[in-house]
């Protein structure tokens, strides 16, 4: 199954272009499935619905508390023995950051067998590009504050159950943090996989060519493939009105800039209709990408240490500002800052043997300079 995440500026118009990217699928034969995280969709999802296409709405209020209910209902015996109060269904208010958990549980449970398209219609850039990291962040936390060694979790039991004054439950801890782990190792491999794709959505202007060059640059720090940019509400040209021309004609310009910065992805242009479409006939069929098959950017590492002494690791950070670059080495991981993103990234083995000798930013491309650690490097005779 392919998933496209369409994405882009607040205000664009992303609800309009998923659907049309969901009715172009389904006027094809594709068995399409459209979610919608937009709590207030408007008619674009009705119109695609009545294409043919499977369109949802995700309810964040009503996962929250079937999710809470659920894990108190797993820990009953603990909350027993710590004398908590249960809560009802009733009480329970959707707590802040509720909605990007049901964006991703609904991406993991969206049925593959069923369906040869998802797509989905995602919040604006910044907090799609933080909700698709979520997965990966996680399952590190995790990892680190509960290890999923027990041999731990068995040595302090005795010290945390003196501490807390009950018995510790590590073996329901673990339980527990193992069942997270896998839900999000899942969710996290159909973000990551090979079927999905990142859509860009803007209507052209200055501010948002600014703003789509700096996601592209958080794009590729999260390695996420980009398979199109879709210029939404562009105005007819040839106009005999003089103002509508030159608002049309400073459109265009917009569009040859996003071309520009985007260079290998397609750029495609949407109509303005006067307002938002609200029929099937009304919603613009988005073609498909004429570029090769989008892939995430490669992270390689080049071996130079016949001819200059260190390993280089490069990343390609398109539309990345060097001023805005920002690399901290702790142990075996590198925090990345590109701008607003930022990223911690496992180093790959070779470079965990390695010190860090400096960066550079050339064409878009960071290359990171690592030269061999004697201690850690293995001598040749």
């Amino acid at each position: 199954m392919r998933t496209v995440l369409v994405t882009g500026l607040g205000g664009a118009g992303r609800t309009t272009v998923a659907a049309a990217t969901a009715l172009a699928a389904a006027r094809e034969g594709e068995r399409v499935l459209l979610l919608s995280a937009d709590p207030e969709p408007g008619e674009s999802l009705s119109a695609a619905r009545a294409a043919g296409v499977r369109a949802e709405r995700i309810d964040s209020g009503a996962h929250f508390r079937t999710e809470l209910l659920a894990l108190q209902e797993r820990g009953t015996t603990v909350l027993d023995l710590l004398g908590a109060s249960r809560v009802e269904e009733e009480e329970l208010t959707e707590l802040p950051g509720a909605a990007q958990f049901a964006l991703l549980h609904a991406l993991r449970t969206a049925d593959s067998a069923a369906w040869d398209l998802t797509v989905v219609d995602m919040p604006p850039v910044q907090e799609a590009l933080a909700v698709l990291a979520l997965p990966e962040q996680l399952r590190r936390y995790l990892r680190r504050l509960l290890p999923p060694e027990r041999q731990a979790a068995r040595a302090l039991r005795p010290m945390l159950a003196q501490l807390a004054g009950v018995p510790m439950p590590a073996q329901w801890l673990y339980e527990t943090t193992a069942r997270w782990e896998a839900e999000l190792a899942a969710v996290q491999a159909r973000i990551e996989g090979p079927d999905t794709t990142v859509r860009l959505v803007a209507e052209p202007g200055p501010a948002a060519t600014r703003a789509l060059r700096t996601a592209r640059t958080g794009i590729a720090l999260h390695r996420r493939a980009l398979d199109l940019v879709v210029a939404n509400r562009v105005l007819p040209t040839g106009s005999a009105d003089p103002w509508l021309a030159a608002l049309a004609a400073e459109q265009q310009d917009h569009i040859k800039e996003l071309s520009a910065c985007f260079g290998d992805v397609d750029v495609q242009e949407l109509p303005h209709l006067g307002r938002a479409p609200s029929t099937a006939g009304e919603l613009a069929p988005l073609e498909r990408p004429a570029a090769p098959r989008a892939e995430p950017p490669r992270w390689t590492v080049e071996d130079r240490l016949a001819d200059d002494g260190v390993l280089v690791w490069r990343l390609p950070l398109p539309g990345a500002v060097k001023e805005e670059l920002g690399l901290v080495r702790r142990g075996d991981e590198l925090l990345l800052t590109a701008g607003p993103f930022r990223r911690t990234v496992p180093l790959p083995s070779a470079l965990r043997r390695c010190t860090v000798e400096g960066a550079g930013l050339t064409d878009g491309v960071l290359g990171i300079r690592f030269a061999p650690d004697p201690r850690l490097w293995p001598q040749s005779r």
